[in-house]
């Protein structure tokens, strides 16, 4: 029964397909999965060969959010562009340093000039190499020592020599204006207005025997008018800038004192000449005199120095007079001119006339006393 059982099994077919080799049947009507040989092999499909022209496509990869960035941020950079756009050259040539182009260390680190000045900015307005006049201050703390009667006569010795020479009148009490026959009282305008309103020098200045900036009353207000002023010390400075090109010499007649206005003279000035009369208490004056100077020229004007001390008013017949000059060469030596400045009653005659010692009685010995210390101002110190 059994054999028959087998035999009847090994003749049915499964859906039509011949019955397996062992004769065993899966139940579900699948193959045995213990015959390894008996599995169909199946065809195993091969992924399909990109395009040859045809990049795969890129996928998306998402991003961390991040802050909106500003158009810029997206702007192609301009090196990329420029190497982008330009191709640098095959052989490119090397840069000219040669020395006709290189500019020196001196030149890099010179003040330009503006466009028409010959002065560079910030030099000094006392620059010798600048101008052209040399400025005299004759000053003198105590009054009554001949510095007006000095400052016309030997400006207009100077102008005797052929030299173009200015006087400025810086005293309020206008002798120097009325020496030369001008009344301080009825100016328009006068040095006041060019410290204080600085109006230009040159209208104030009175063509006379010499070039003359006048003085009025009203240079007694002056310094007060001046006192709130930055750079107050340098008006005159600043003034006779305009016209230093025009002469050879300024003189200028200081006040008797040792304020704003005699400041003003000792820092426009390249030197001092101090007149001095032959007395005790004049002599006093120059201790004070030179502490000023020592000031000016620590903290204004380093170039003002004594071009020397003039014996004025001289007596010779007295004894005191001829000590006084004794003890002038003993105490300042060199300083003191050889020049004598004696008495004489030309110097009280001239004003009244308007005129300079010189043109009121040029061949007698007043104008000889100037002409001579005009010669050795020239020939020692002016240079």
């Amino acid at each position: 029964m059994g054999l028959f059982n087998r035999g009847l099994k090994s003749n049915v077919s499964t859906n039509g397909q011949p019955p397996p080799a062992n004769g065993h049947l899966p139940e579900d009507g699948a193959m045995p999965l213990d015959d390894p040989e008996a599995r169909p092999e199946q065809a195993v499909p091969e992924p399909p060969a990109p395009a040859p022209e045809q990049a795969a496509p890129e996928q998306a990869v998402p991003e961390r959010a991040s802050p909106p960035d500003s158009p810029a941020d997206h702007a192609p950079r301009a090196e990329t562009v420029a190497r982008a756009t330009s191709a640098p050259p095959a052989n490119p040539a090397p840069p000219d340093h040669s020395d006709e182009d290189r500019i020196s260390a001196s030149d890099a680190l010179a003040p330009t000039r503006r466009p028409g000045s010959s002065r560079p900015p910030g030099a000094a307005l006392g620059d010798e190499s600048e101008r052209r006049a040399k400025i005299i201050s004759f000053a003198n703390q105590k009054g009554g020592v001949a510095k007006t009667t000095t400052t016309l006569n030997l400006a207009v010795a100077f102008a005797e020599s052929g030299h173009n020479v200015l006087c400025v009148d810086l005293d309020p009490q206008g002798n120097l204006t009325m020496s030369q026959g001008i009344d301080p009282d009825k100016v328009e305008g006068s040095m006041y207005d060019v410290l204080v309103d600085h109006v230009p020098i040159r209208e104030v200045i009175h063509e006379r025997e010499i070039d003359i900036a006048v003085a009025s009353i009203d240079l007694a207000g002056a310094e007060i008018a001046m006192s709130t002023k930055i750079g107050r010390e340098r008006s005159l400075e600043k003034a006779l800038k305009e016209v230093s090109g025009d002469y050879d010499f300024v003189c200028i007649d200081t006040p008797p004192s040792l304020g704003l206005l005699t400041v003003n003279a000792l820092t426009a000035s390249d030197k001092v000449i101090v007149p001095v009369q032959c007395e005790y208490l004049s002599m006093r004056g120059l201790v004070q005199l030179q502490n000023t100077m020592q000031m000016i020229r620590e903290n204004l004007n380093p170039r003002v120095h004594i071009e020397g001390i003039l014996p004025t008013m001289l007596d010779s017949r007295t004894v005191h007079a001829k000590e006084a000059v004794e003890i002038l060469e003993e105490n300042f030596g060199e300083l003191v001119f050889k020049s004598r400045i004696r008495k004489a009653i030309k110097f009280a005659e001239a004003p009244v006339r308007g005129s300079s010692v010189l043109k009121y009685d040029p061949k007698g010995n007043a104008a000889n006393y100037y002409r001579e210390l005009a010669k050795e101002v020239l020939t020692n110190g002016a240079s």
